[in-house]
């Protein structure tokens, strides 16, 4: 029997009580479920997790159904990734390992003990936005660590392949294996209601983002405020309520009216389906994306998607979005952005293009095949 060891922090969401998780615990969990629904024969799936209490282990374990079993860390998360970015071998263990992010044993091993090690890199904001991460330095480090000590480095995308190459020495260890939609993400029971309680305006546009300058949503922002938005409100989704009054605040310093652009705060899975199923079109505004799986998402949904030409967002919509250039000294990037979705709110027939292009592109993305060639990796290794 073989046995693939998924460190599988990444999977559980470490802030207190969010609806919907973050774009690496989704990936993460949806990615170990894929591995576990897709071992080949006489292959099994562990989990390896940091300390953590008896009763989060239950519900985790719970989570990930047809596990062999699940190894708990002596330390708790943050111990744990200071002592691998420093090099120590604790809880490091044998065989093969999978990280589904830098979170991962990047230690020096004992020739004497055969292991097998693959690494999961999602983007290069470390080395681009540094201010958008908690620890960009922490990130930084353990990539060095992984372009000497993993066997191979997984990336989302092609974009991030070529940026890594350009900051760490890879190698031929990359390899390309992209995310997928989850298929939680379904309407609620009572949609009519809860987009009442939501306060959906009959027409809006949707994004997803902070005031964090890497997401664009400054821009965006500032488009809004344009002719060519049409006065359209935008809703804008994924930060907390402390951060979401930095929209607002910029909203008003736009001159927009109050509610103009309103930001939602992290919502559940089933409100993003309502959201994306009402919306008139998705914005993915960013400087900067590793995958885009929001804009995915949005694909999947067939919301008409006005993109950055941020490389991975080119590589993901493949022409099934509207795609915007984030430089162009003719005309600031807002101006550019307002004339996208102002020609995607005019004309119903390039919305519809749109989103049969999208529901199209989206079927090239399957979580399944991501286990299957994380699996086949493996094997090759």
């Amino acid at each position: 029997m073989t046995t693939l060891r998924v460190i599988a922090d990444d999977t559980i969401a470490r802030t207190s009580t969010q609806p919907r998780i973050n774009g690496l615990t989704r990936y993460a969990g949806e990615l170990t479920r894929a591995l576990i629904a897709t071992a080949p024969p006489e292959c099994d799936v562990e989990l390896i997790v940091s300390r953590r209490p008896t009763s989060e282990l239950a519900a985790f374990e719970s989570a990930f159904p047809g596990t062999t079993r699940t190894t708990v860390s002596r330390l708790p998360h943050g111990a744990l990734a200071s002592a691998w970015a420093n090099g120590v071998r604790v809880a490091a263990g044998t065989g093969i390992l999978h990280a589904p992010s830098l979170f991962a044993p990047l230690v020096r091993g004992d020739q004497h003990v055969a292991r097998q090690l693959v690494v999961t890199v999602h983007d290069t904001i470390a080395w681009t936005h540094p201010g958008s991460l908690d620890d960009a330095a922490w990130a930084r480090r353990m990539a060095h660590r992984a372009a000497k000590h993993a066997d191979a480095i997984v990336v989302p995308s092609h974009a991030v392949a070529a940026e890594l190459a350009e900051h760490v020495n890879v190698g031929e260890r990359i390899r390309v294996i992209p995310g997928a939609t989850s298929a939680g993400i379904t309407l609620p029971d009572d949609p009519e209601v809860r987009a009442s309680w939501l306060k959906l305006p009959e027409r809006f546009v949707l994004a997803s983002g902070s005031m964090d300058p890497r997401s664009g949503i400054d821009a965006l922002v500032e488009a809004a405020a344009l002719p060519e938005f049409q006065d359209v409100p935008v809703l804008v989704v994924g930060d907390d309520e402390w951060r979401g009054r930095r929209i607002t605040e910029a909203a008003m310093l736009a001159g927009l009216p109050e509610g103009r652009v309103r930001p939602l705060g992290t919502v559940s899975d089933s409100d993003l389906a309502l959201l994306l199923t009402r919306a008139a079109a998705f914005v993915a505004p960013s400087y900067a994306e590793g995958f885009g799986l929001m804009a995915l998402e949005a694909l999947a949904f067939g919301t008409p998607l006005v993109h950055s030409d941020a490389p991975a967002l080119v590589e993901l919509a493949s022409g099934a979005g509207y795609q915007v250039a984030r430089y162009d000294a003719g005309s600031r990037y807002a101006e550019r952005l307002a004339a996208a979705v102002g020609t995607v709110l005019a004309g119903d027939a390039r919305a519809e293009a749109l989103a049969t292009l999208g529901r199209d592109r989206a079927k090239a993305f399957s979580w399944r095949d991501s286990g299957a060639r994380v699996w086949q990796l493996h094997a090759e290794l």
